[in-house]
């Protein structure tokens, strides 16, 4: 039988992503991809599927879908968004069978800006330049290259099938610290003098309200630079730091362009790229310089997780409070939908 996950209702910057469109840099086209690339990995393992497979974004709009069709193995991981499934609260890292008919909403709970929803098997739909990501600015990938709205059906194939009920996913790297963030200085360092390379890393920056998934516009005491704003245009990367006229610093994030004129003070490490992405707009964010050696050790632990299975632990078919909270893997929740 034919199964496909039907979009009940969706937020604003709900979009299908994947691991990227990667290789198309020189023509102009951004990779796009997911904002935190740990969070869609873990939810993408927990249903047997690839880390990079296509998954759902899921911003602080929320989404509500059910399956149809067909029973659907789904996960979700991210920040900490509230889930709701036929009207229980379940964890924010969980993976259950859909069926058709139930419900399964997603909303922003205390923190975090980005969630994931996962399918076992493949969410059905064209490439665009071998990928699935969305890229609205340029109507790339997706569905029209827009993000999901209600009505939306994305077929699935080769779905395969858990037992029914609900596991929590054992994901104790889904609990980001408050660490600074670790940059790696430059490439453009050398535009900016000692003192403002030290006010960099020892503001606390405020995220601001224009943030996307383009950038995280950060708010502070401007940086003057030494040498002048004006730089070649040059590539850009995912968590490069431009120092903006005003003197403020953007992070370019998924959407980013591909090129760039300002100077780059310093660029995110990618183990804690994922980390920022999560940060809402008015949280406080700081910096941190790192060697190249301690962010490639990051790397390789960070692929560590990214290469293992999920581990998921099953829940009574209405979790309690006592419950779920006994078992040390999420903490506030409740019976009941609210």
């Amino acid at each position: 039988m034919s199964a496909a996950l039907k979009i009940i209702a969706a937020g604003p910057g709900v979009t299908l992503q994947d691991a990227g469109r990667h290789g198309y840099l020189r023509y102009g086209v951004t990779a796009a991809g997911p904002m935190d690339r740990l969070a869609m990995a873990t939810a993408n393992r927990a249903v047997g599927a690839s880390p990079g497979a296509t998954a759902i974004e899921i911003s602080l709009g929320g989404i509500e879908v059910t399956a149809d069709g067909a029973a659907l193995p789904v996960a979700i991981a991210g920040g900490n968004f509230e889930i709701s499934f036929d009207g229980h609260r379940l964890p924010s890292a969980v993976r259950l069978s859909l069926a058709p008919g139930a419900k399964l909403r997603i909303r922003a709970g205390n923190d975090g800006a980005w969630c994931y929803l996962a399918v076992g098997g493949h969410i059905d739909i064209p490439l665009m330049l071998g990928s699935n990501a969305t890229h609205t600015r340029s109507s790339l990938g997706g569905i029209d290259g827009r993000a999901l709205a209600a009505g939306d059906v994305l077929p699935v194939r080769d779905a395969g099938a858990y037992e029914a009920g609900v596991a929590a996913l054992t994901a104790p790297w889904l609990d980001r610290s408050n660490d600074p963030i670790r940059v790696i200085l430059g490439p453009q360092d050398d535009y900016f003098s000692r003192e403002q390379i030290d006010t960099f890393c020892n503001e606390a920056w405020t995220v601001s309200h224009r943030s996307d998934r383009m950038a995280y516009f950060l708010d502070g005491a401007p940086i003057a630079a030494a040498n002048g704003l004006d730089i070649v245009s040059d590539g850009i990367v995912m968590g490069a730091i431009q120092v903006l006229g005003d003197g403020r610093p953007m992070v370019l994030m998924a959407d980013r362009q591909v090129t760039g004129g300002y100077p780059k003070i310093a660029t995110v490490i990618g183990p804690d790229q994922g980390r920022l992405a999560q940060m809402r707009p008015g949280s406080s964010v700081r910096f941190a310089v790192s060697t190249i050696d301690a962010a490639v050790k990051a790397r390789r632990a960070e692929r560590t997780i990214l290469d293992s299975p999920v581990q998921a632990v099953p829940l009574r078919k209405q979790p309690s409070a006592e419950l779920l909270l006994g078992s040390n893997l999420i903490s506030g929740v409740s019976g009941g939908d609210s």
